[in-house]
């Protein structure tokens, strides 16, 4: 117990209460914060799109965020170790869960896409793993006036 430097309890001064006669009551414990779900999935639409090789076009997908693990497996795979730019192909086959109606997708899907929708995917993944959203900073051309546009599952020209 403290005491006062009088020697007397300090619930004893006038004016003072102790923690027990606040409230008169149990002590609630204090609410729960605000949960936030993490949005762990992209949708987005490709450029061009993928031509399967029965010539469907494939232009609406989804990308997942990224594991460790999926940074670091590619780096053990014989095709990167001998040529580092493929690692973006090997990578974004681990983490594009859907492509139009193609059954599975993985790295040889990937490397058989347009370079304009390789460059798009790159960028996409890169802005939802490092920033965490998929909305950019422009500036109008013909008025200069800043604003933001939403990339992740837009169409071309859309904002």
């Amino acid at each position: 117990m403290r005491r006062s430097g009088a020697g007397a309890p300090a619930a004893a001064m006038p004016g003072a209460e102790s923690s027990a006669e606040v409230g008169a009551g149990p002590v609630q414990p204090p609410a729960p914060a605000v949960r936030q779900t993490l949005r762990t999935e992209f949708p987005f639409q490709l450029p061009r799109g993928y031509v399967d090789e029965s010539g469907t076009v494939h232009q609406d997908g989804v990308m997942r965020l990224a594991t460790a693990r999926d940074e670091l497996v590619p780096l053990r795979d014989v095709r990167v170790q001998e040529n580092p730019a493929y690692l973006s192909v090997v990578l974004l086959g681990r983490v594009i869960t859907r492509l139009g109606s193609v059954p599975m997708v993985h790295d040889g899907i990937v490397e058989n896409m347009f370079a304009s929708d390789l460059a798009f995917l790159q960028d996409f993944y890169r802005q939802i793993n490092a920033e965490g959203h998929t909305r950019a900073a422009v500036q109008c051309p013909h008025c200069a006036e800043p604003f933001e546009v939403e990339l992740g599952g837009s169409r071309l020209g859309e904002s």
